[in-house]
């Protein structure tokens, strides 16, 4: 039990990591060259460098210190702890990375792609339970109080942010800015949901039996049962719940076409699984 623990840790911290590497890759490669000041800290970030050419590493650094108090505060100390580590490590990625020679000016490519791959990187962060420290902490604060997912507070806050940068840059950048804190938005949902990775599949019909065979024998999968009554027929019918991967799913859906036509089966994308065979190994251990 404890190293299942430890290795679970570890593997939160890797994702602070890999998640803030990516972050301070995606500002010098796509945000900084382009002017676009995509809210959050990154985007204060950008406007004291348009003014005053401040290193955006050492004014993210340095503002980050308060907002980690506040952290620490509000959301625990193993929450604040994974904070301290994105908080490190996303300028210090951003001060390594200063001088790549991979950028992209171009700003709806910026806000799209740059969008695209922020949303990713705080996503895993967020997989992590930590932050990247700035307002994203100030979005997970956000998230613990009023229940709206993390995509969305992080739209809610860094969108104040963009809009005070119209009076440093353009309109018209201020535009791709907003563009690409929505996509890096749906871009944190889809990595922490993952959406559509796995299928919630409803089965109604007259032989449970034969379809508990074809679930548990065709994909291993195991199954729920809730006994129900036709609104129609009046006829008492069982209703299976199964949960399967994508390409489960499809061989199920033959299986079911060739050997229980009448039954009637719905295919619903779910978002997340939690439990056994999904976020936890399928056999622990166990003895068959």
């Amino acid at each position: 039990m404890v190293n299942a623990k430890q290795s679970h840790a570890w593997k939160q911290y890797a994702y602070i990591i890999i998640g803030a590497t990516i972050v301070g890759l995606s500002y010098n490669i796509f945000f900084l060259p382009a002017r676009l000041a995509a809210g959050g800290l990154s985007g204060i970030s950008t406007i004291l460098f348009e003014l005053y050419t401040i290193n955006p590493a050492l004014s993210q650094f340095i503002i980050n210190i308060p907002i980690f108090i506040i952290g620490w505060i509000t959301l625990g100390k193993d929450f604040s702890l994974k904070t301290l580590i994105g908080t490190f490590w996303v300028p210090f990625v951003i001060f390594l990375s200063g001088d790549i020679p991979i950028t992209v000016t171009n700003p709806f490519l910026s806000a799209l792609y740059g969008g695209l791959i922020l949303g990713a990187g705080l996503g895993i962060v967020y997989k992590g339970n930590g932050s990247t420290g700035g307002t994203a902490a100030i979005a997970q604060i956000v998230k613990k109080f009023t229940g709206i997912s993390s995509g969305y507070s992080q739209f809610i806050v860094d969108g104040l942010v963009v809009i005070t940068s119209i009076f440093v840059f353009s309109f018209e950048l201020t535009l791709f800015a907003l563009m690409a804190i929505y996509i890096s938005g749906k871009a944190i949902d889809i990595v922490q949901l993952r959406t559509s990775a796995t299928k919630l599949v409803m089965i109604i019909t007259d032989e449970e039996e034969k379809v508990q065979q074809l679930i548990q024998n065709g994909i291993d999968r195991g199954l729920t049962k809730i006994r129900s009554v036709g609104g129609y027929t009046k006829l008492d019918k069982t209703m299976i719940l199964v949960v399967a991967q994508q390409a489960e799913a499809v061989k199920l859906k033959k299986l079911l076409q060739e050997e229980t036509p009448d039954a009637f089966t719905i295919f619903i994308s779910a978002s997340e699984i939690l439990g056994r065979g999904f976020s936890l190994d399928k056999y622990d251990g166990q003895k068959f």
